[in-house]
């Protein structure tokens, strides 16, 4: 196995599905979302711990990730929460996705895959637009809608759902707003059923929603970023402590690699591309087989500490594509020693991608989203 490794702590991802799961009534059902690769940490197996710990759902954004999960054999209902392109209608259908609808053109072509497909009563979820502006019918049209959805005997309604644009954020307007959402969502589900239609599985609640809003959970949650050890937004967890949701979550990903040359660098040498660091004194250098190729941005060269044997290190210059540098300084580091660029306290990491994200204007979301195929996960 190459050095660099994702390492995912499966325990701190079962820990973290049951702390939600405790939050939620059991009558509610659970949507884990495994979209973008599980947020980087590898979507098959997470989706198998998911389902282990009792998920009801999987959520993914993409046709290629949902028959992913069906080639590894995983047969639970998959939410598909991002449109696709007519091309991949075929597949959605074959693979058995759930797809949302917005508007009656998408859901016709929606339909004349199913047909095709030899289907019917194929289930979608109506999604309404009550702000995030971005999919979704407006809560006038939802019963017009799904008038046409089962006015056809190629589809059914499975459920209705919407998104909240700033449920994570502690604002007293953006607290209104997502009661605003909230309210426009229910009274798009009120003139659903008032067409004597069964509107079916209705949920809106992503991780900052969950934790903070159980008025809000309704049949479904989709947690996502706290299912993999983060709290929503960057929020410590104090903050739900507060607030009297607290919730112990822990991160899943570490990010490690090895250390595969030490070498002596005297005062007044540079290091890396555009020479933007040069050594004020003679210090040790590290170089680690790891670079933005995998995921670890350049802008993090500032800002980032690695762990090494206890201690953490800066890195100096700019991060390469495949490599970067750390500056050791007096201390006896060996080679292939192990180095942890982001992970739990456990990893032996000297910052979670939380940190790393708060000192670079960033989220968890991206740090552990971004990092490629090419670094292989090892599940622990």
């Amino acid at each position: 196995m190459r050095a660099t490794v994702a390492k995912i702590y499966t325990e701190n991802l079962r820990h973290n599905i049951r702390e939600i799961r405790k939050r939620v009534s059991p009558r509610t059902k659970l949507c884990v979302a495994v979209k973008a690769d599980a947020y980087g940490h590898g979507a098959v197996k997470c989706a198998e711990i998911a389902l282990e710990q009792g998920a009801d759902f999987l959520a993914v954004a993409a046709v290629s990730e949902g028959a992913e999960l069906r080639a590894a054999g995983i047969a639970a209902p998959v939410l598909l929460l991002s449109l696709c392109h007519p091309d991949e209608m075929d597949e959605l259908v074959a693979n058995d996705l759930t797809p949302l609808v917005g508007d009656a053109d998408y859901a016709g072509a929606v339909a004349r895959a199913v047909r095709r497909a030899g289907k019917t009563r194929y289930p979608v979820h109506l999604a309404v637009d009550t702000g995030m502006g971005r999919i979704g019918c407006y809560p006038r049209e939802a019963a017009a809608l799904a008038r046409e959805i089962v006015a056809t005997d190629a589809l059914s309604l499975g459920g209705m759902c919407t998104h909240f644009a700033v449920s994570d954020s502690p604002a007293a307007a953006d607290k209104s707003y997502t009661d605003v959402q909230f309210a426009r969502f229910s009274q798009a589900v009120v003139s659903v059923r008032a067409e004597g239609i069964d509107p079916g599985i209705c949920h809106c609640c992503n991780s900052a929603a969950t934790l903070e809003r159980p008025e809000f959970h309704g049949d479904m949650v989709r947690p996502g970023i706290i299912v993999y050890g983060y709290y929503p937004d960057g929020k410590p967890r104090s903050y739900y402590t507060g607030i009297g949701r607290d919730i112990d979550l822990r991160p899943v990903m570490a990010l490690a690699t090895s250390v595969v040359a030490v070498r002596p660098l005297e005062k007044g040498m540079s290091v890396s591309y555009g020479r933007t660091w040069t050594a004020e004194r003679d210090t040790t250098l590290g170089v680690l087989p790891v670079g933005y190729a995998d995921g670890l941005f350049r802008r993090f060269a500032s800002v980032m500490r690695v762990g090494v044997n206890g201690a953490s290190y800066p890195i100096r210059g700019r991060i390469c594509m495949d490599q970067c540098m750390v500056d050791f300084g007096t201390d006896t580091v060996e080679r292939w020693s192990e180095a942890v660029l982001f992970g739990p306290k456990e990893s032996g990491a000297a910052q979670s991608a939380q940190e790393l994200a708060d000192a670079t204007g960033t989220i968890s979301y991206e740090i552990t989203s971004a990092i490629t195929k090419r670094v292989p996960r090892l599940y622990l």
